[in-house]
């Protein structure tokens, strides 16, 4: 790949201001590459979560957390693929892609650590292909064009401790989200899940948001 579909007149600038040009030639050349490699496609594949960044109406980046059980997220023929689980109805991230397809993604191990780093092109697919991932409305899928291992010296080391009861299960089903017991959005919900709230009983806000606090919303 050429440094020039890496780095533009201000990166150059500022390369040359720090005396850096050199070291980012050679560091691109090492590291950055369109095609996923084996090793990569196993550590994406083993991940729960990643961070998506799109760009949003306004043109200004945006960022979002995604999350899954593990192999939520796969490659397909080079293609990076994930699935789009029920949210708030706002599809902030598919909006985005719709109209401008640019997005970067993170993908992180904090208890090694390692990160990987994709950069490329996405649409939405809502073909009869997304019944393979459990519990997706629709997919994504990603054409990479840069892709790039990050140095993990400044990544500090968490634990992982349990996966999020709301990961849907393998029929499809996941637990219903607190903020769906608020009184406030009773009248735009679906049937089926206003019928859920129901059932566990609706709460407050000020209770939605001490389950919030509490690390249970």
């Amino acid at each position: 790949m050429e440094n020039e579909e890496i780095y533009s007149d201000w990166h150059r600038k500022i390369q040359d201001r720090y005396d850096q040009r050199a070291l980012a030639d050679r560091t691109a050349e090492l590291i950055v590459h369109p095609t996923f490699t084996e090793q990569e496609i196993a550590f994406i594949t083993a991940r729960d979560f990643f961070f998506l960044s799109t760009v949003d109406a306004t043109g200004h980046p945006t960022v979002s957390y995604k999350g899954g059980a593990p192999g939520f997220v796969q490659i397909e023929n080079n293609e990076l693929v994930f699935p789009c689980y029920d949210g708030n109805g706002m599809f902030l991230s598919a909006g985005n892609i719709t109209a401008d397809p640019k997005v970067g993604l993170l993908f992180m191990d904090f208890e090694r650590p390692h990160r990987l780093r994709v950069q490329g092109t996405a649409r939405l697919d809502e073909s009869s292909s997304c019944e393979a991932y459990s519990g997706a409305i629709f997919l994504i899928r990603v054409a990479p064009l840069q892709i790039f291992v990050n140095c993990p010296r400044y990544v500090h080391k968490y634990k992982r401790v349990e996966t999020s009861r709301y990961v849907p299960k393998e029929d499809g089903t996941a637990a219903l989200a607190e903020w769906k017991r608020l009184p406030a959005v009773q009248d735009v919900l679906s049937p089926e899940d206003r019928e859920a709230a129901k059932k566990l009983g609706l709460m407050s806000y000020e209770e939605y948001e001490a389950k919030v606090v509490a690390g249970d919303g």
